[in-house]
């Protein structure tokens, strides 16, 4: 019974209309983010995002997901690796990360906020090798949270 609830409360959820602002806005952030991603050199498997996540594909830039994932966890940021077409490396290892906004947008990032994430992991991904910006990522991570309460 308690499935039945719990859809019978997110479907009341959905029919307000603060959730479609919600929902316009994750939306927006991922266009944003996945642009900044494009920009920086990276591929998007299907060519960008029409929802609210998006699949990096990481090895453009001579890292894994795996990597990846656990280096932007070290600075804030959680992704997880995920595999992609064709992937040439292992499922445990993978070539891509899976990134998605809903969480950021519920706690209030809007769309320049969220283009500033897509450069911090960017960043991130060229610092994998060398670890120099470590501690300054983890920075920058911070004071852009910092800003907004967890729901």
């Amino acid at each position: 019974m308690h499935t039945i609830a719990a859809k019978a409360v997110a479907f009341g959820e959905a029919l307000r209309p603060d959730f479609k602002v919600y929902q316009q806005q994750v939306l927006e952030n991922a266009r944003g983010m996945a642009e900044e991603f494009v920009r920086a050199g990276l591929r998007l498997v299907a060519g960008g995002t029409d929802t609210h996540l998006m699949l990096v594909d990481v090895s453009v830039k001579g890292t894994t997901g795996k990597a990846a994932e656990a280096y932007l966890d070290e600075i804030g940021i959680t992704v997880n690796k995920n595999a992609i077409p064709f992937d040439q490396q292992k499922p445990m290892v993978a070539s891509g990360v899976r990134i998605g906004t809903p969480a950021i947008t519920a706690r209030g990032l809007g769309l320049d906020d969220c283009r500033e994430v897509a450069r911090i992991i960017c960043e991130g991904l060229a610092d994998i090798e060398t670890r120099e910006k470590v501690e300054r990522l983890r920075d920058r991570v911070h004071e852009l949270t910092s800003r907004y309460d967890v729901p």
